[in-house]
């Protein structure tokens, strides 16, 4: 189309109806002689353009009050889309921005609202979108901190998220407002469909088709129907639902916000309430410093493990930790957390029965865990949280609320469903051979560590003694896209042990691997497969999978010098939560493990490995800035001083060199 063909309906009216003056809002700015004197001048100009995008000038002194989101996609006023989100997970959270903005204008504040939307793992599994998902946290969170401080008059911030980045990004920038009163609305999940599956597992359609598993009628069918509403995060514990009730387990949120059911009355309540308890914190002269502690980041370890929470967080709760000056969790910390509690939790994707999430909120979510946590000694209730009360004194409440009693009897109402079905006493879990949730196996192939969840592993394929055990050849993949294909080709099979390289940082920007840990799930021989990789998984991820394995392959780690038929030698003591990942050697020569970590460490370098084809130069940059920073055990964050300290030395030894 030409420019002509573009501007032929321009009729002369429309320049007609244009104009270049208008008279600009009635009424006059609330000022006074001593603030038009004394306040710094864009103050005074905020109220102006306040005034001139519709607020009543009367109020304009009263008080700004920063409202920042991952807000995606355009509806009519009569709600029919306009424009999808990249998720729904941000796609209904204007509905409670409107909320938390209407009861900040009735209580006589000025609420601003800021959006920094959010990319989502699912639409970007097994493309080279993924090469953003991770990296985008930290530059997410960087532009919500700029945006937070380019409103100068606020008194309290609030932040409203759902998903696996945008809301570990908003947590990390609130977390560094250390001198402000924050508060965290989070985005609840979607409904499950009636006859439908979760989206953890309406993701494999395409493998389970592939390998004869699903008919290609049905597989439309269920890739249409899995959103049952358009809002909130998945229906199972992935890395959105997990950082809610992370969010919740820091004091963060409000008792009882983690995992709500999108666009129902009790969500947008939530919403109301939060705006009010911000403003009763700013009051109070609470701020973020005094509820993001040492003390709440470990509340929040043990909340996830009760949880049974994905391994993501491993990246996310140090980052959070960081950037509020905090003790940054390690390996041992972690460890030691999940070795103490039990998971209480029965939901999607780790059950024992597989209920999803909004059936967790509706048995009692965080606080009801918390209960059981409480008496077994595991949690600082003296913590300060966002209701200006004490985590002991949030639970008290919550222990004779009248909101606990009608969640609970609703429970009952819908699915049929006693608290106990759902969050199970400590003893309960242990009478259903319910362990604790992560073990972190090292090894000559993992000596900084992996992950693997191994409360997930098929109890199939654990002996007697609660030990997983396999020891097989391992079948190498430069890349996930090749493992994949392998998968979908037959090219796999029962017994195998997957080594999949260069997923970390530098390879890929540590993606995420859920189409292979998803098909190994639901394919009916994949829980006698294993997957090592130093890539990361989805928080829905399931099975004999050891991801985060560290060094990664392209920084000359073990796992990158293994070939095919490596003979590798798995344990993992899902009791004990004590784990082993080592080279043995070959089917014709045994070696220890020390001859195993000599041999890897004189080999060079799987020469099929290399960083994707496909890496952009702002991840390159990322892995860079992370790794300098103290890498994947350490958050991925950008330490600053320490990558100044760095970008230093080298420009002092390039000017060395170059003498």
């Amino acid at each position: 189309m030409s420019v002509k063909e573009l501007y032929a309906n321009d009729a002369s009216d429309l320049i007609l109806r244009s104009r270049t003056h208008a008279d600009g809002p009635d009424g006059v700015l609330p000022l006074t002689p001593e603030t038009l004197r004394n306040s710094p001048s864009g103050n005074i100009f905020g109220m102006t353009i306040d005034a001139g995008m519709g607020w009543d000038p009367k109020t304009l002194a009263n008080g700004d009050v920063m409202m920042i989101s991952t807000y995606g996609g355009l509806k009519k006023d009569d709600g029919t889309t306009v424009a999808v989100g990249l998720h729904p997970g941000h796609f209904e959270l204007d509905g409670l921005l409107k909320e938390a903005a209407n009861t900040l204008k009735d209580m006589g504040y000025v609420p601003t609202a800021a959006f920094v939307t959010d990319p989502c793992d699912g639409r970007t599994q097994g493309t080279t979108g993924m090469f953003d998902s991770l990296p985008y946290r930290n530059d997410a969170s960087m532009v919500m901190r700029r945006l937070i401080r380019s409103l100068p008059t606020r008194k309290a911030v609030i932040g409203v998220a759902s998903c696996d980045k945008g809301l570990p990004a908003m947590m990390m920038a609130l977390a560094n407002m250390h001198d402000l009163p924050t508060i965290l609305i989070p985005g609840g999940a979607t409904l499950m469909p009636n006859d439908g599956e979760d989206l953890g597992t309406v993701q494999t359609i395409s493998v389970r088709y592939a390998n004869k598993e699903l008919s290609f009628d049905r597989a439309c069918r269920l890739g249409c129907i899995a959103c049952a509403s358009g809002g909130g995060g998945c229906q199972f514990l992935g890395t959105a639902g997990t950082s809610q009730v992370v969010a919740e387990g820091l004091g963060f949120c409000l008792p009882h916000a983690a995992l709500s059911p999108s666009g129902e009355p009790i969500w947008y309540d939530m919403a109301k309430k939060s705006a009010v308890a911000a403003m009763d914190l700013y009051k109070a002269g609470i701020t973020t410093k005094d509820i993001i502690t040492d003390k709440a980041i470990e509340n929040a370890m043990v909340i996830h493990a009760a949880f049974g929470g994905s391994t993501n967080l491993l990246l996310h709760l140090p980052a959070i930790a960081f950037m509020a000056g905090c003790h940054v969790p390690t390996v041992h910390d972690w460890a030691r957390i999940n070795k103490e509690v039990p998971r209480l939790v029965s939901v999607l994707p780790m059950g024992p029965i597989n209920y999803p999430t909004v059936d967790v909120f509706m048995a009692g979510g965080v606080p009801e865990v918390m209960l059981h946590l409480r008496k077994m000694g595991l949690l600082h209730e003296d913590v300060m949280t966002v209701t200006g009360s004490t985590l002991g004194e949030n639970l008290d409440w919550w222990e004779q609320s009248q909101r606990r009693v009608s969640c609970q009897k609703r429970l009952k109402e819908l699915d049929n469903l006693n608290v106990d079905d759902v969050i199970f006493s400590p003893e309960q879990a242990k009478a259903k051979g319910i362990g604790s949730t992560i073990t972190f196996p090292t090894g000559n192939i993992a000596p900084e560590g992996s992950v693997v969840k191994s409360t997930a592993i098929d109890p199939s394929v654990i002996d007697d003694d609660h030990v997983y055990r396999h020891t097989a050849p391992v079948k190498c993949y430069p890349s996930e896209k090749a493992a994949i294909t392998a998968l979908k080709n037959g090219g796999v099979e029962a017994g195998d042990i997957m080594v999949v390289m260069a997923g970390g940082p530098m390879g890929t920007g540590m993606e995420e691997t859920y189409q292979l840990t998803s098909a190994l799930k639901h394919l009916s021989f994949g829980k006698h497969v294993a997957l090592i990789t130093d890539a990361r998984f989805s928080g829905v991820s399931t099975g004999a999978c050891f991801g985060h394995v560290g060094p990664e392959a392209l920084a000359g780690g073990p796992i990158g010098k293994l070939r095919d038929g490596d003979v590798v030698e798995i344990i993992v003591d899902t009791v004990n939560l004590k784990g082993s990942l080592n080279f043995i050697g070959t089917k014709d020569h045994k070696l220890t493990y020390e001859e195993g970590a000599k041999v890897l460490a004189e080999r060079e370098t799987n020469p099929a490995i290399h960083e994707d084809d496909d890496l952009p130069d702002d991840t390159r940059l990322w892995a860079a800035l992370q790794d300098v920073s103290g890498g994947t055990w350490k958050g991925t964050v950008y330490d600053v001083d320490k990558i100044i300290e760095t970008l230093k030395a080298g420009k002092e030894a390039l000017a060395k060199k170059n003498k």
